[in-house]
């Protein structure tokens, strides 16, 4: 007994920022998925990677509630609890974006998936990528934290580019495509991968504010 209330005042920075990154992995290996799903040759190729990122999304949910029941169990935590638990729900509201691009694409059947879908999906990835090296550097940001602030900067350049692309997208969209069904699909298809560099900039704002607080 008095060994379990000890290790819930021992300090577990080593495990929040391994699991953080391991999510942050978990991401970046569903962003790989996603842009092969917009570019799939069939609708039932791209079916098989919806199950494949879907296998990524349940990991990233597994990952968010050891998160969950490790800030419930730990006393002595890196960084403020809040700031943890709203760093993880947001990196898994960016795996549940990228799953709910796939889902849409394997419900919808669109006719065709434009090149734009590919470029935000590569901008997804990206973005995935910044993320994961950002989550990676919070173990020693306190030694280097221009590393970290130049990541989480590069997560709000990498979201301008995608809305950029997506209001292209739009404008094309509503003035060449006739068939109304087919841009509600398209719409809503893009608009994901489009939230999810929205949702990434989100983490990057999280980890500036850690660095602000603790620097």
């Amino acid at each position: 007994m008095k060994n379990n209330l000890f290790d819930r005042f021992k300090p577990k920075e080593n495990k929040f920022i391994q699991l953080l990154h391991q999510m942050s992995g978990v991401i970046v290996e569903a962003s790989d998925l996603i842009i092969q799903c917009v570019q799939a040759s069939s609708h039932e190729e791209s079916v098989e990677f919806y199950k494949k990122i879907k296998d990524q999304e349940r990991k990233a949910d597994s990952i968010q509630n050891q998160i969950f029941e490790e800030l419930n169990n730990t006393f002595i935590t890196p960084f403020d609890r809040e700031d943890i638990n709203n760093m993880s729900s947001t990196m898994d509201d960016v795996m549940d974006l990228i799953n709910s691009c796939a889902k849409r694409i394997m419900l919808y059947n669109p006719k065709v998936i434009p090149q734009s879908a590919v470029e935000l999906a590569r901008f997804v990835r990206e973005s995935a990528g910044y993320m994961s090296l950002a989550v990676e550097e919070l173990d020693t940001f306190k030694k280097r934290p221009a590393q970290i602030k130049e990541y989480t900067n590069q997560l709000g350049v990498v979201e301008k580019k995608a809305d950029d692309v997506y209001e292209h997208f739009l404008i094309d969209l509503f003035e060449n495509e006739n068939d109304a069904i087919e841009v509600i699909k398209l719409k809503d298809i893009l608009h994901e991968l489009e939230r999810a560099t929205d949702a990434a900039e989100a983490v990057g704002k999280i980890i500036k504010t850690v660095i602000i607080k603790y620097s």
